[in-house]
């Protein structure tokens, strides 16, 4: 059973209790009032209403119908116990009727969301209802208000349940619209970032390859070209077949080290630059532990950079520098080139703004540049450490 329904059950069944042990002990206190009825008459119906009180409290510990039966049979004793009595004076009236119209009538609260849960609470309401006629016949006791009082209960707890199960069902249909909304929210931001993503990567490689290649590669070997064009050939193909670009959890750079993962990850960007004209130096000491999202992201902004080094300076060197502290890993990419005004690049240019800052604000991250014409540039990439 699904929790929202656990909960409806547990609410109609503290419901059933409140009302059926009201309707008891109000019951019980009209018995006792004097001149209600014989010594064995009173006898009979204070048992009666405790026993009314246990079931109802029995019915709302574990749902059973059997209790729930057994409140409406033991109420239709109370019915026949004080109303077959010589004389029906107002208060044995009054204990026939919370009898009947809320000690017993509170069971329909929790019945009438049960299976076929409305014929159910017909017939016993009936049965009891019933009882009531007969009485009145055979005595000719007027009971038109214990009649009256009884339907109107009855009716008033099984719509008060039902209107509550409905806004339940109302309730849960609208949390699962949420849910699927949100799932497919989650569907397509998920695929929007993937496509992002590719962007990206065929930006700062494909791309660049095709660049080079327009420009007949000046500067740029033919090997080096051959080289790049066949990493571009089997990145296109992992992208066509879905296949994840890079494996793996958690990356150590250590920049003394040819071991480590993220080491070999900088000495691939660093001997592709090479390969197209550009000398870096790496700069750093120490280990960064980060995980693989945010390792993609500052390689894959560490590349761009470079790239736009490349392509704009007018250099063949750059440094880039790697420092941390407690919270953080920067990475400087420094020039000695041409610089430019920074105010002056236009933000809808792919390369800086998605290639650079997009990927770093995906991991939480940021970047800072601060360059000026004929002073060269430096670009500052932050990313938090986890």
């Amino acid at each position: 059973m699904k929790r929202i329904h656990k909960e409806r059950d547990r609410l109609l069944r503290r419901l059933t209790r409140i009302t059926g042990l009201a309707g008891a002990t109000a019951a019980f206190l009209c018995v006792l009032v004097p001149g209600s009825g014989s010594t064995q008459e009173l006898a009979i119906a204070l048992t009666l209403s405790v026993v009314i009180a246990g079931l109802v409290f029995l019915q709302t510990m574990r749902g059973s119908f059997a209790a729930a039966l057994g409140v409406v049979a033991a109420s239709v004793a109370f019915v026949l116990t004080l109303g077959t009595a010589p004389v029906l004076d107002p208060a044995t009236g009054s204990a026939i009727a919370v009898t009947g119209g809320v000690a017993s009538a509170s069971v329909a609260a929790s019945l009438v969301v049960r299976r076929h849960g409305v014929l159910l609470v017909c017939g016993l309401a009936g049965a009891l209802v019933a009882t009531i006629v007969w009485t009145s016949a055979a005595t000719g006791h007027r009971m038109i208000e214990i009649l009256v009082t009884t339907v109107v209960g009855w009716s008033v707890l099984a719509v008060l349940g039902a209107w509550f199960d409905n806004g339940v069902r109302i309730a849960e249909t609208r949390i699962g619209e949420v849910g699927r909304a949100h799932e497919a929210e989650r569907i397509a931001s998920e695929l929007e970032a993937q496509q992002r993503q590719d962007a990206r990567v065929l930006h700062d490689t494909v791309l660049a390859t095709l660049s080079l290649l327009a420009h007949s590669g000046v500067g740029v070997s033919a090997n080096a070209l051959r080289d790049q064009a066949g990493d571009d050939a089997r990145l296109l193909r992992q992208l066509r077949l879905g296949v994840p670009l890079d494996n793996g959890s958690n990356a150590i750079f250590s920049p003394g080290s040819d071991d480590d993962l993220l080491s070999t990850t900088f000495e691939s960007v660093r001997q592709r630059f090479v390969r197209m004209g550009l000398d870096v130096s790496w700069h750093g000491a120490g280990q960064l532990v980060l995980p693989r999202e945010t390792l993609d992201a500052l390689v894959g902004a560490l590349g761009e950079c470079l790239e736009n080094v490349r392509r704009h300076s007018g250099v063949t060197e750059a440094d880039v520098t790697i420092t941390d502290d407690e919270h953080t890993v920067r990475a400087m990419v420094t020039d000695s080139g041409d610089g430019f005004e920074p105010d002056s690049v236009d933000p809808a240019r792919l390369g800086y703004a998605e290639s650079v800052v997009g990927r770093l604000s995906a991991v939480g991250g940021r970047a800072r540049i601060f360059s000026s014409p004929g002073s060269g540039t430096t670009v500052m990439l932050e990313v938090p450490k986890p």
